[in-house]
């Protein structure tokens, strides 16, 4: 779990935003995972969020479903969260 990119570099790699402030668990993911329905493999969003949970439950979701957890930055109980599509493996 990578936590050391500071808060520009990882807001610059994410292609979307979504804010799931003042959602409490499952609801960051819930929404996370409709989200990332919509964007394209390799994408990277950013999920912004109060609920501290997330920096557990993200990491654990991503390894669920292929999805590359990329790491997170919190600064005064703001919580965000980097995720990027998972790209399909070719069959060789």
């Amino acid at each position: 779990m990578s936590t050391d990119k500071s808060n520009q570099e990882l807001r610059m790699a994410a292609d979307f935003t979504l804010d799931a402030f003042g959602l409490v668990c499952p609801m960051p993911i819930i929404k996370a995972s409709q989200k990332l329905k919509e964007m394209e493999p390799g994408q990277v969003l950013e999920v912004i969020a109060d609920d501290e949970v997330i920096i557990e439950d993200m990491p654990a979701w991503c390894h669920t479903t292929g999805n590359v957890f990329l790491g997170y930055r919190e600064e005064d109980g703001e919580f965000k969260v980097y995720v990027k599509k998972e790209v399909p493996k070719c069959n060789q």
